[in-house]
């Protein structure tokens, strides 16, 4: 590994050991669905997000709660203290796309078509409100 990139690689993990995320790999969601999802709680604070995804009807929302709880639970450890209301806020998430499954499906005539069953990867950090007004 060169030198910059090195580097660069050393400076993004010391700038992650101070930022609270949590990532879901592997969902098999289509991506496009699980953005509807992520769209909803962007730059949302955190207990308004958690309702939110409560009371979504999108199965994609259970399990972005599910990593909702569990980016607040790795800020608590952070910072050795507990989340209260109006404190914390989803500063980023991002939807990317896992492999695919490829799949055929017979089809008449001898054919068979391509069934693509897609996955997708979430990633949530979370921050305090504070940050933002001092930037």
């Amino acid at each position: 590994m060169g030198v910059r990139k090195r580097l660069s690689a050393e400076a993004r993990k010391s700038e992650q050991k101070s930022q609270a995320f949590a990532k879901l790999l592997n969902i098999p969601t289509s991506p496009r669905k699980m953005r509807l999802v992520a769209d909803l709680v962007r730059g949302k604070e955190v207990f308004r997000a958690l309702g939110i995804l409560k009371f979504s009807n999108k199965e994609a929302a259970a399990r972005v709660e599910k990593l909702l709880r569990s980016a607040i639970a790795n800020w608590e450890e952070k910072n050795q203290q507990k989340a209260e209301a109006g404190q914390l806020y989803v500063s980023t998430i991002f939807v990317g796309c896992a492999p695919m499954l490829k799949r055929l499906r017979t089809a008449p005539q001898g054919r068979g078509y391509r069934i693509r069953k897609r996955a997708n990867h979430v990633t949530l950090f979370v921050d305090t409100i504070d940050n933002t007004k001092d930037a």
